[in-house]
C-alpha cells in the first residue's frame, strides 16, 4: 500500500545501525490536523537514510510511504503487532510538476476577480 502526505519536518534523527545488515532513520512530520497537529514517526531503511540529509527541521514535506505490519512472538509467547510507516521519497512540498505559475504581463498570479462573477442570476446551492 502507498501513501502520501505534507507535513512539517519536526524531528531528524541520525542513521542507526539496527543490526548488521539493518539500517533505519527515523523522522517526525508535523501534519496539520485541525487545531490539533499531529507528530506522525516514519522510518527511512537500508540505502533509503540519505535521503532525509537536505532537508532541514521545519522544511515542509511531500512524504511517499507503505503502511507495514508484522507480528512478534516474545520470547516469553506473548504476540504483540507493530506498524511500521516506511518512507521512500521525500521531497519539498513545494515542487510541483514542470508547469509553471500562470502569471500576467506584470508578473502577478493571475487569480479571478470581482469581474470574474457570472452575470444573471446563479444559484449553485444544493438545496
Amino acid at each position: 500500500m502507498s501513501f502520501e502526505v505534507s507535513g512539517k519536518l519536526h524531528v531528524k534523527y541520525d542513521a542507526q545501525q539496527v543490526t548488521e545488515r539493518f539500517t533505519k532513520r527515523e523522522f517526525i512530520l508535523e501534519i496539520g490536523d485541525g487545531p490539533y497537529p499531529q507528530h506522525v514517526k516514519f522510518q527511512l531503511v537500508q540505502d533509503k537514510t540519505p535521503v532525509l540529509d537536505p532537508f532541514e527541521v521545519g522544511d515542509i514535506l511531500q512524504v511517499s510511504f507503505d503502511l507495514r505490519g508484522r507480528e512478534y512472538t516474545s520470547p516469553k509467547g506473548e504476540i504483540s503487532y507493530f506498524t511500521n510507516l516506511n518512507a521512500w521519497r521525500v521531497q519539498k512540498a513545494d515542487q510541483t510538476p514542470d508547469t509553471p505559475p500562470q502569471t500576467q504581463e506584470d508578473g502577478t498570479a493571475n487569480f479571478p476577480s470581482a469581474a470574474d462573477e457570472p452575470v444573471g442570476e446563479f444559484d449553485d446551492l444544493p438545496f
